[in-house]
């Protein structure tokens, strides 16, 4: 239901913003932003996004999680290199398509076990969305996609997390970022 919802709106704005005759080109060429949907799950996600030509930008996000599953805790960081292009000539702001990748080293540990160890995974995506630069530098950016990811366990004591596969696999993407473009 949430999903559909999300796809609902995000049509209705795609829609709204084909209305518009003319194209406004964004003097501002950096954005700097921060993901809200992924502080709900104890993620903090920092993206930098640079414009590289009028339809192109290229984005890295860094992010460090500190998550439970089950009885397991996962601390670690994430990188997510990515290009965007932008359907109009005027990147930064507009409707994007990304390809990324995302590479990613957790540490983990269970609370009533011993088990401890860490997990490295490399995957990949693409990612659809629309950013929007307002007045005075405000960016606000809604996006949803999906990757895989695989990865590889490095035990240092007891047994593999049974509830890894959680964080392997096919998984959604879907973030709002808030920031400023300078």
């Amino acid at each position: 239901m949430k999903r559909c919802l999300a796809i609902i709106v995000l049509a209705a704005v795609c829609f709204a913003s084909y209305a518009q005759d003319e194209i406004e080109v964004a003097p501002e060429k950096n954005v700097l932003k921060v993901n809200t949907l992924a502080l709900i799950i104890g993620t903090g996600s920092v993206f930098y996004e640079r414009e590289i030509s009028d339809l192109l930008a290229g984005q890295m996000g860094v992010g460090y999680l500190s998550y439970r599953i089950d009885e397991t805790r996962f601390k670690g960081i994430t990188l997510t290199p990515e290009l965007k292009f932008y359907i109009r000539n005027n990147a930064i702001d507009g409707f994007y398509m990304a390809p990324y990748l995302r590479y990613f080293k957790y540490d983990y540990e269970a609370e009533e076990d011993s088990d401890e160890g860490s997990f490295a995974a490399f995957g990949g995506g693409v990612a659809f969305g629309r950013q929007w630069i307002m007045k005075k530098g405000l960016v606000m950016d809604l996006f949803f996609g999906g990757h895989y990811t695989d990865g590889q366990i490095d035990i240092v004591s007891g047994d593999e997390p049974e509830d890894i596969t959680k964080i392997e696999g096919f998984k959604t993407r879907v973030g709002f970022s808030i920031g400023f473009a300078f």
